[in-house]
């Protein structure tokens, strides 16, 4: 066991020490639970107006960071920033979430014109972010993972079943492979182009793996994912990837296996004891509180906080939740988690 506070101890542990006191971020953590976030929406107007703005992307990012002192930033944008570099037309409808077009159901991917510079936004607010986080906070960039990303561009809006996406990959393989392999392409450049701006480790967000059969899910979130990582490694071979493949259940060990992330996410369906039985020793996880938990409060939370400190004491571990924080999550239960976490030695 090394130091329990490391100069970074988030990015320690991506590398695979174990601080004594786990580092931790939470999913979401910059957004819409916190005042300073919805005065600043407020006053600025829309998501995406907000995501490209850099000056306002950065003050979101640090805003948890100066709450909390969480241990790590994630940076404030969405994994919708690539189909809209990709040429789709993006917008976010009040209260409906967000719309992409033309539906690449109905439409070849062909028909798209790339429009890169659209990205550029988030290289600024990259820049601003490493310019102004305390020395001991670790930086995070992310990307959608291909499949997630696809299932939007393909229906142009989230979906319950994602039918869509899914049968269009079993109706035209090539047409949809085109999709994915673009997706990868722009990614890798996107993400490259993160690091390249000051962000220490990087997050692939595969918010819908669950949806997939078991051929399905090694097709489009195994092979892509790996390829991706692969690719990535190549141009930066010390920043950490994490793989964040949302629902996978017992597909989680293929997805280390095929995939190899440095780190891997757990959602809060992942029985914490069967993560550290099942995955390769020594390999970080990160998670698995239930979001849930954390808006009960109380009892509840506290129990969840200790069912996944003690599951993962002897593997390098970061705290986080399952999935996003909740919009409704109170102020106080956020304080009461780090506090808690942080006093377990």
């Amino acid at each position: 066991m090394t130091d329990p506070r490391p100069s970074k101890p988030l990015l320690a542990t991506l590398r695979g020490e174990k601080p004594s006191v786990p580092p931790i971020w939470l999913m979401r953590q910059a957004g819409r639970y916190l005042p300073e976030y919805r005065a600043l929406r407020a006053e600025k107007g829309g998501f995406l107006d907000l995501a490209t703005d850099p000056e306002a992307a950065c003050e979101i990012t640090l805003q948890p960071i100066r709450r909390f002192g969480f241990d790590g930033a994630i940076l404030f944008s969405d994994i919708l920033m690539v189909p809209w570099a990709l040429g789709q037309d993006l917008w976010f409808e009040a209260g409906e979430g967000p719309r992409l077009a033309p539906r690449l159901v109905d439409h070849a991917l062909a028909s798209l014109q790339a429009v890169p510079e659209r990205l550029d936004p988030v290289y600024a607010t990259v820049r601003r972010v490493a310019a102004a986080l305390p020395p001991e906070t670790t930086f995070l960039g992310f990307a959608g993972s291909p499949w997630t990303v696809a299932t939007y561009m393909v229906a142009g809006q989230g979906s319950k079943d994602h039918a869509e996406t899914r049968g269009l990959a079993y109706r035209d393989e090539t047409a949809f492979a085109e999709i994915i392999d673009a997706i990868v392409d722009l990614t890798v450049t996107y993400l490259s182009r993160q690091i390249e701006a000051g962000v220490e480790a990087v997050q692939l967000f595969d918010s819908w793996a669950g949806s997939l059969s078991p051929a399905q899910f090694e097709r489009w979130v195994i092979a892509p994912n790996a390829a991706l990582v692969a690719r990535l490694k190549t141009l930066h071979p010390d920043v950490p990837v994490i793989g964040f493949p949302k629902g996978a259940g017992a597909k989680l060990v293929d997805y280390v296996a095929g995939v190899r992330p440095d780190a891997v996410g757990l959602d809060e369906t992942i029985e914490p004891a069967w993560a550290d039985a099942m995955l390769p020793a020594g390999l970080p996880v990160q998670g698995n509180l239930d979001p849930l938990a954390l808006l009960a409060g109380g009892a509840a939370l506290d129990a969840g906080i200790d069912r996944v400190l003690a599951a993962f004491a002897d593997r390098p571990h970061v705290f986080n939740l399952g999935h996003g924080i909740g919009q409704f999550t109170p102020i106080d239960h956020v304080t009461r988690l780090v506090d808690r976490v942080r006093s377990r030695t």
